[in-house]
């Protein structure tokens, strides 16, 4: 075999070799791609399952809110009314039910929510969940309040709850249109705080298609 043959032969099996590395390292970036591609497709699934469960909740809320909160309001105003035309109207226990659970936020966010969903819509949920944790903490206080000042006298003469002489609930009562009123005022709190994450959620949605 001559000189040239032989360095043609080193020469091609040099660039079979070349060959195929290329080949393998194609193979395995493209293997790659795929497998990042499916991940990202998988993540972004899991996102819009996430911010859709959202939106449908803070939908449902925000219109059984409005119901509630228009009677809390109208309660709370018309006993002010009362209260301060001296008509001294009726104390009745104070009650507030909830169906949250301080667990259903971290719930949500354990589930993968903290690495898909946006920073600006994590912030929105954490200020909707601070809303929710303050306004059920003083809900709480008037409510054992209530049960110890309110309901154990409910047989009780309006004298009892009133001064006669100035038709002004007597001191241990104030906090019972106080109550109303912060009542109201937490109605308020979470319809704006739903009402804004909303709308954050709306907006990555859009941006994610």
């Amino acid at each position: 075999m001559s000189q040239t043959t032989e360095k043609g032969s080193r020469f091609s099996r040099f660039g079979g070799w070349v060959a195929e590395l290329v080949l393998v390292f194609v193979g395995v970036y493209a293997a790659f791609w795929l497998n990042n591609y499916q991940q990202h497709r998988q993540e972004a699934q899991r996102r819009d399952q996430i911010l859709a469960s959202l939106e449908q909740e803070l939908r449902r809320g925000i219109e059984s809110g409005k119901t509630v909160s228009a009677k809390q309001e109208r309660e709370a105003a018309e006993f002010r009314r009362a209260l301060d035309a001296g008509e001294m109207p009726p104390v009745h226990p104070f009650v507030f039910t909830t169906d949250y659970s301080p667990g259903d936020i971290a719930t949500l966010l354990q589930s993968g929510g903290v690495e898909l969903l946006d920073v600006k819509t994590l912030v929105a949920l954490r200020e909707l969940e601070s809303v929710i944790r303050w306004g059920l903490s003083d809900m709480a206080h008037y409510q054992k309040l209530s049960d110890e000042l309110i309901v154990p006298n409910l047989d009780q003469d309006v004298s009892f709850f009133y001064d006669p002489a100035t038709k002004n609930l007597r001191k241990r009562f104030e906090i019972y249109p106080q109550a109303l009123e912060a009542r109201v005022k937490f109605a308020h709190d979470l319809d704006r705080t739903k009402t804004e994450l909303l709308k954050r959620i709306q907006s990555e949605r859009q941006g994610n298609r």
